[in-house]
């Protein structure tokens, strides 16, 4: 289980203001978070309260693999570095930083009841995978992850997004959420990048925090990226050593992933807390149900 001696992060104590209420959609105990406007497989919304405390300050939190963006989102830094080699998904945050307001009402036209069919989604879907027109590209992102299944970001060997038609009666345009969140990427760096070019650019005083793709259970769990190369056993090795070297130079790294006695082994080193996290990726609701997770620490906090 989670340590209970671990020092709780001056995050923890973030008070929010009434006028940003509505921007907060769910809570954890007695905290409320901010929502990212995406959804996101294995988004890290349910594990923000072991986040806060577990993570210490610092000047500035990098994300390599910074999917939906909740984690900076809800911690407080002077700066963020927020990075990922799903370049759709940067190419999305960085129309957003630049245009704000505009970029938003752009998305927004591909949410009314016309364009949640199946033959429509098939057709956007198509367009999204052949287009060069980046701004429709990067608009289209949004459109597939409201609308398709799960909001799961997957691409087939040619990289080509092949998630199907989620069948949602009314999909959710989240205008409040981007606009809020182009506000915070103010604050922020967008980088399309591995996470060793990103994880090196590191210096004193950063706090470095990966969620990579899990490492399957079973042999059946195999979904392990959100690119068409996926990510392998040796790439988290890759990923410990990295964690290391920062460690080495006094920056604190954490590493989520699943838990099993032999994922632990991975970690070499490192202080490791474990606990359960309620998954919602299955398709058959009686598969979604509480899984042991783990975040191995590399530095204090």
């Amino acid at each position: 289980m989670l340590s209970t001696s671990a020092t709780k992060s001056r995050f923890s104590q973030r008070k929010f203001n009434k006028k940003e209420v509505d921007l907060y959609l769910f809570k954890r105990g007695e905290k409320l978070f901010r929502k990212s406007f995406l959804k996101w497989a294995g988004g890290k919304s349910l594990v923000l309260p072991i986040l806060k405390t577990l993570l210490p300050s610092g000047k500035r939190l990098i994300e390599p693999f910074c999917g939906s963006a909740v984690v900076s989102l809800n911690l407080n830094y002077d700066s963020y570095v927020l990075a990922d080699i799903n370049a759709d998904l940067i190419e999305l945050f960085t129309y957003l930083k630049k245009d704000g307001l505009k970029f938003v009402k752009y998305c927004k036209q591909f949410f009314s009841s016309n364009y949640n069919q199946k033959d429509v989604f098939l057709e956007l879907k198509n367009v999204f995978n052949t287009t060069g027109d980046a701004k429709l590209k990067s608009a289209l992102f949004l459109y597939l992850n409201k609308h398709c299944f799960n909001g799961l970001c997957r691409y087939n060997s040619s990289g080509e997004f092949n998630v199907s038609f989620g069948k949602y009666v009314k999909p959710y345009f989240p205008e409040k959420e981007m606009l809020f969140f182009s506000t915070f990427l103010k604050q922020t760096v967008l980088k399309k990048t591995n996470f060793l070019t990103t994880m090196k650019q590191a210096k004193s005083g950063d706090v470095v925090y990966c969620d990579p793709p899990y490492l399957p259970l079973s042999k059946t769990a195999n979904f392990v990226g959100y690119g068409s190369k996926g990510f392998c056993l040796d790439q988290h090795l890759e990923l410990v050593e990295m964690a290391r070297f920062l460690q080495k130079k006094g920056i604190f790294v954490a590493i989520s992933n699943h838990y099993s006695k032999e994922i632990e082994k991975i970690y070499l080193k490192a202080t490791i807390h474990k606990f359960k996290v309620q998954r919602h990726i299955s398709c058959n609701g009686n598969g979604r149900k509480k899984v042991e997770e783990l975040i191995a620490i590399y530095g204090k906090n």
